[in-house]
């Protein structure tokens, strides 16, 4: 192959904190002059030996796979094969800088250390203090005197101590923030009555017009907007300007704090101001991708991607290859959002490791008012709760049950939470977190479509099989989609609920949404499908066929997320398993079934994880035993005829007779005796 793809040699040998990245060790703003390495060996020496320590290895071993694995296809290229990805990468140049829009002016604005300037605004006495907002479990916000010291936001707080003992904790105080954030958002809306939040303390504006009606630049909105922030709240804040919004977000970093960066809408100013900027100041591109494309193409800033835009076309999908190239051209968004409909809404709260039950259920009833008050704050009901637990030991686990009615108030939201914990006990948890979805049509629906469970669904049908007079048989399918019904079905045996989307839990217990991957900053996330099986119920008024179509265990092609950036490689991570139940692992380390991913090293985990997909496929075959003997009984319990059916009598005309009524019949009768 070419030598255009670069393998830095690990460091480490002696001194094994350099080779130890975790998402502590990358600088934040005020942090430039801290000695990273004395951060590093500090984080390591206090982390080696941990459950944290043992999950990150795992996660190290898992990318320097990915890292092989594209080192070995990049191996593989000819140079036939790159001269041609290298003008599939020259046409996709030119279509992207076709694309290139500088007509708007785009404002990213940041809140200065949001968290700790408000406690700081609240109680004077910790100004100029090295403050942090959180617990000695995780740091929320660190203040720009704490980050002289290396500590920082997502890091845990007996880390902060040991790197600044004179540390001072303060509790964090939600309430507070959204107050704050309130009060800014009302000065954001001034310039921009579209703008868009992505938290509490950020926000884009679209200040084009703004700009054009009062014949200012967007260096006057910038300082304007960051007066009118302070003299709201008392507190600072940070801004950038672009011609897009990636490029703003950079910008907002630069002065931090209480500055801003000005980049004029010209393209010769943002293909020079992206041409040294590492790509790690790209949203999306996190540590595992950064690692990816340093390791295996020697790629460190954004000019590079062009660069090396034949071996990016060549080893990853197009989505990503298109969102790289646009990161080395310097495009980004530049139309304003449309507003999308709420998908779920959640809550979650990080703790002390703890396997006291009482304490864990006590938690679980705190999220469960959270998560019921936010709802309910929105007008929003939901069908769907799911439950994510992260151990002692850094697996995150989460199981979903699907509530037959539309629910948002906290006893209901208990009433299945309760049942998934229970499911999971004993153990040691230091997260937790529940999430409502599959909100209702309207905010506030009356109208709850229920969902029947198997029996229900055959008790039914037994009433409309004598009740209903028509020989053609009704097919309702259970196993997901649009279902076409004819005359002979029943409304209610059409409202079955889509079982490939929701499992009830009443229904279904063993099948419930079931993934266990590690969790971190960088970490690979999947969303993980259950196996579906499909079931297809014909009722007719001569008898009840049961046509089992059991599924061959199709498995969804699982979507790995590489640093908020899915489908990054354009080989497929995870296979879908060609033989129904078979499991191998792909690549040598990623499971066909699931996708969750386990280098050779760890013997005893990939057995683990085999023997939970062989109980797991037990189970299915077990259920569908079940349902098969069910059916059987059903059937046994009605009259069935192997002759041919007699057919009906004519009925007589109304000119051929009058039909007496029941009340007549019986008064001729007592005559006639």
């Amino acid at each position: 192959m070419s030598s255009a793809a670069g393998t830095p040699s690990d460091c480490g040998g002696h001194r094994p904190w350099q080779s130890y990245h975790t998402a502590y060790t990358n600088a934040k703003a005020g942090m430039e002059g801290v000695d990273r390495e004395k951060v590093q060996k500090v984080i390591y020496e206090m982390s080696k030996g941990s459950k944290y320590f043992e999950n990150e290895q795992k996660k190290e071993a898992i990318t320097k796979l990915k890292i092989e694995h594209l080192r070995a296809q990049c191996a593989k290229l000819t140079d036939n094969d790159i001269s041609h990805f290298q003008k599939v990468a020259e046409k996709k140049i030119l279509e992207l800088e076709a694309s290139r829009d500088l007509s708007k002016i785009w404002l990213h604005t940041d809140m200065d250390a949001f968290y700790a300037a408000v406690e700081t605004l609240e109680n004077p006495s910790l100004k100029g203090k090295p403050l942090a907002v959180g617990s000695m479990s995780m740091i929320a916000t660190a203040s720009y005197e704490a980050r002289k010291f290396g500590v920082r936001a997502a890091m845990p707080g007996f880390i902060g101590c040991k790197l600044c003992p004179d540390l001072v904790f303060v509790r964090p105080n939600f309430g507070r923030y959204t107050h704050y954030s309130g009060l800014a958002r009302k000065v954001f809306q001034r310039y921009d009555p579209n703008f868009f939040a992505t938290s509490l303390d950020e926000a884009y504006l679209d200040i084009t017009e703004v700009c054009s009606e009062r014949g200012i630049t967007g260096e006057e909105v910038a300082s304007e907007l960051r007066d009118a922030v302070h003299q709201e709240t008392g507190l600072t804040c940070s801004a950038g300007v672009a011609p897009n919004r990636m490029i703003a977000k950079v910008c907002s970093d630069i002065n931090k704090p209480n500055g801003q960066f000005i980049l004029p809408n010209d393209r010769d100013a943002v293909t020079t101001f992206v041409s040294t900027l590492p790509i790690r100041k790209i949203g999306g591109i996190g540590k595992v991708t950064e690692q990816m494309l340093h390791q295996v193409l020697g790629i460190s800033t954004c000019q590079e991607m062009l660069q090396k835009g034949a071996f990016l076309c060549a080893l990853f999908s197009e989505g990503s290859t298109d969102f790289f190239l646009s990161v080395g051209l310097g495009l980004g968004g530049t139309e304003t959002p449309e507003h999308r409909l709420r998908k779920s809404m959640s809550c979650e709260r990080t703790f002390s490791a703890t396997n006291d039950s009482h304490l864990l259920f006590e938690k679980l009833d705190n999220l469960a008012e959270n998560l019921a008050d936010d709802m309910q704050k929105e007008c929003l009901k939901g069908r769907t709760l799911t439950l994510k637990l992260k151990t002692a030991a850094f697996e995150v686990r989460t199981r979903a049950a699907t509530a037959q009615n539309y629910i948002s108030s906290k006893e209901d939201i208990l009433i299945y939470a309760k049942k998934l914990l229970k499911a999971e006990m004993p153990l040691s948890l230091r997260l937790m977190g529940l999430r409502m979805s599959h909100f209702s049509g309207e905010k506030d629906d009356s109208t709850s479509p229920t969902q029947k469970t198997l029996d229900r669904f055959f008790h039914s049908s037994d009433i409309n099989s004598n009740t209903n007079g028509t020989n053609g048989a009704s097919c309702i399918d259970v196993s997901g989609g649009h279902n076409d019904c004819n005359d002979a079905t029943t409304k209610d045996e059409c409202s079955i609920h889509d079982a490939e989307k929701d499992v009830s839990i009443d229904q279904q217990p063993s099948h419930e949404e079931n993934s266990s991957v590690a969790e971190g900053a960088s970490s690979v996330n999947y969303d993980n499908e259950a196996a579906s099986s499909s079931w297809k119920v014909c009722v007719s008024t001569s008898r009840l066929k049961f046509d089992q179509r059991f599924c061959s265990q199709e498995k969804v092609t699982q979507t790995e997320k590489f640093d908020e950036l899915g489908d990054l490689t354009s080989s497929k991570a995870c296979a879908s398993s060609s033989k129904p139940g078979q499991h191998f692992w792909v690549d040598g380390y990623i499971c066909s079934l699931c996708g969750f991913e386990l280098p050779p090293c760890f013997e005893e985990e990939r057995q683990e994880h085999s023997d939970f997909h062989l109980a797991e496929m037990l189970q299915q075959e077990e259920a569908v035993d079940s349902t098969a003997r069910l059916s059987k009984e059903r059937l046994a319990e009605r009259p069935c005829s192997t002759s041919t059916p007699t057919p009906k009598k004519k009925l007589k005309s109304s000119k051929e007779g009058k039909h007496i009524p029941i009340d007549s019949f019986f008064l001729k009768c007592n005559k006639n005796s």
